[in-house]
C-alpha cells in the first residue's frame, strides 16, 4: 500500500527538499525544462530559499508522499497592469517513482485553486515541450488547449531541438 499524497504551498523551510527534487527532475528529464541541471545546481541554497517563499504573486506547491517531497508546481500572476489578467504555470515535475499516483493532477488542482483566488485573472498559460506527452494529456484533462506551437523553441543536450506547445485555460 502506498502512502496518500498531500499537497501544500512550500515555504523557505522546504528549500533543501525543493532543491533536491528540482535538481533530480532537471537531471531525469532535461527535455521538459528550459533550465538546465547545471544552471540550477550552481544556485546557492540561500538564493533558492529566497525564491521559494510564497508571495502575493507566486506560490510553489509541493506534493508529498508522507514526509517525502515528490512533486513540484509553481504558479505566478503577472504584475504589470496590462498583463495582470494572466497567470502562468511552470516548473511542473513529479519524481519517476511517484508517477501514476495523481501527484501531477493534485498539484495542478492546487495551483489552479490559487490562481482563482487572484483578483482579475482570466487566463492561465503554460508551455510544454513536444516530448512531454503525459504532461500535455494532464493539462488537457484540466481544460487547457493548445493555442500555438513554437518550432525550434528549445535546444537541448546534444543539439536536439524541440518545439514547445503553448497552452491556455480560461478561468
Amino acid at each position: 500500500m502506498t502512502a496518500p499524497l498531500t499537497v501544500r504551498a512550500l515555504t523557505a523551510a522546504d528549500a533543501p527538499a525543493y532543491r533536491a527534487v528540482r535538481l533530480a527532475s532537471l537531471e531525469n528529464d532535461p527535455a521538459a525544462f528550459i533550465t538546465t541541471a547545471a544552471e540550477f545546481a550552481a544556485r546557492s541554497l540561500p538564493d533558492v530559499t529566497a525564491q521559494l517563499a510564497p508571495t502575493e504573486l507566486a506560490v510553489t506547491f509541493g506534493a508529498f508522499a508522507e514526509a517525502d517531497l515528490v512533486g513540484l508546481l509553481t504558479v505566478a500572476c503577472e504584475s504589470r497592469p496590462t498583463l495582470a489578467h494572466r497567470a502562468n504555470v511552470f516548473g511542473v515535475s513529479v519524481l519517476p517513482a511517484a508517477r501514476g499516483r495523481g501527484a501531477g493532477a493534485a498539484l495542478l488542482d492546487a495551483g489552479l485553486a490559487q490562481i482563482r483566488i487572484w483578483s482579475g485573472v482570466t487566463v492561465v498559460l503554460l508551455g510544454v515541450t513536444e516530448t512531454q506527452h503525459a504532461a500535455r494529456r494532464l493539462y488537457e484533462r484540466h481544460g487547457f488547449t493548445v493555442w500555438g506551437t513554437q518550432p525550434e523553441a528549445v535546444q537541448g543536450a546534444g543539439g536536439v531541438v524541440l518545439a514547445e506547445h503553448h497552452m491556455l485555460l480560461r478561468v
